[in-house]
């Protein structure tokens, strides 16, 4: 009896919302893989973007709490320019077109004006996008913009994170069967990853935790894939196993300072074929990526960065190519 009421909550969730699932994700695995949209890596080419509303977003005095980086952004005494982050925003979204990606926006919404980093909210997956659950209350409301972003689009949501808070600049989908899972306790926390971390292992991948103080927010300001073999990395802050993992993996490190990683300079998106967006606040690497033959693109985002993200947190990859 229960495995009967089981299935037609599935067959349920397979029909809702003309035929777009509300999870897709089948339990124990084999999870249909999707059709039009989807990532096998984060390194293939990039088609399509999601991004969020930039004419909502303005400094959040209670994210010092969530991030070491908006703390030193008060310290230092900077102050936020509305007009200047539209330009930065602008320029942000020239240089996806200029590479051929498709830019998609999130709702605007003026209660969550941190909807800009929309890798926070939600995380793409071969097999639909997941709904995260955020630590700041003032933001747990950006699910519902990205709930209905995905299902007006006709893109499954594979699952919704219910163990804990979990953001997606957490999952760093490395090879098109390995994802590593950071967590810091405190925006993500363990039982959320490991939630996670069971449903990729279900569908067969390899999956490995990378644990991290909460002064470095997320796995993806120290961890960003530049292409598929290759990754920037601050060794000064990655963990030696989750460096030998990602060598395991076939991976060859480009390494990131400290000084530059706690300004998001290692906080990149790979746009494929050794394409990259950085920012002009990650000179160091930037300098070390067109000397290794990567074209990059480098417009500033100061007011993005001065309050907690970078390009990586910023955006939602929705399709790309096999890498």
């Amino acid at each position: 009896m229960r495995v009967s009421i089981m299935s037609e909550n599935q067959s349920a969730n397979q029909t809702a919302n003309g035929g777009v699932p509300l999870m897709a994700r089948v339990p124990g695995g084999g999870t249909p893989k999707m059709a039009d949209w989807g990532l096998k890596s984060e390194a293939g080419r990039l088609r399509d973007v999601l991004l969020g509303p930039a004419e909502t977003f303005h400094w959040m005095a209670d994210n010092a709490t969530y991030s070491s980086i908006v703390r030193d952004t008060l310290r230092k005494g900077y102050t936020f320019d509305k007009q200047a982050a539209m330009r930065q925003h602008r320029e942000m979204v020239d240089a996806y077109q200029q590479a051929g990606v498709k830019v998609h926006f999130l709702p605007a919404n003026e209660n969550t004006p941190y909807q800009v980093y929309a890798r926070d909210s939600s995380f793409m997956t071969p097999w639909g996008a997941v709904i995260c659950q955020l630590a700041n209350p003032r933001r747990r409301g950006e699910y519902a913009e990205c709930l209905r972003f995905y299902l007006s689009n006709g893109i499954p949501i594979y699952d919704m994170v219910s163990a804990g808070n979990f953001e997606g600049g957490d999952c760093n989908i490395v090879t098109p069967d390995s994802v590593l899972i950071g967590y810091t306790g405190f925006r993500c926390e363990e039982e959320a990853a490991v939630q996670i971390g069971g449903w990729f292992k279900d569908e067969g991948w390899d999956v490995k935790y990378a644990p991290i103080d909460p002064f470095y927010v997320h796995i993806d300001l120290m961890v960003c894939m530049l292409n598929e073999k290759c990754a920037a990395v601050c060794l000064d802050t990655t963990e030696e196993d989750v460096v030998d993992w990602l060598k395991s993996k076939g991976i060859e490190i480009v390494p990131v300072s400290f000084k530059d990683t706690m300004t998001l300079g290692c906080n990149v998106m790979s746009l494929g074929d050794d394409r990259i967006l950085s920012n002009a606040g990650s000179a160091g690497l930037n300098e070390k990526l067109r000397a290794l033959g990567f074209h990059v693109y480098d417009p500033d985002i100061s007011m993005f960065t001065r309050a907690g993200g970078g390009i990586h947190c910023m955006a939602q990859p929705l399709r790309r190519d096999a890498a």
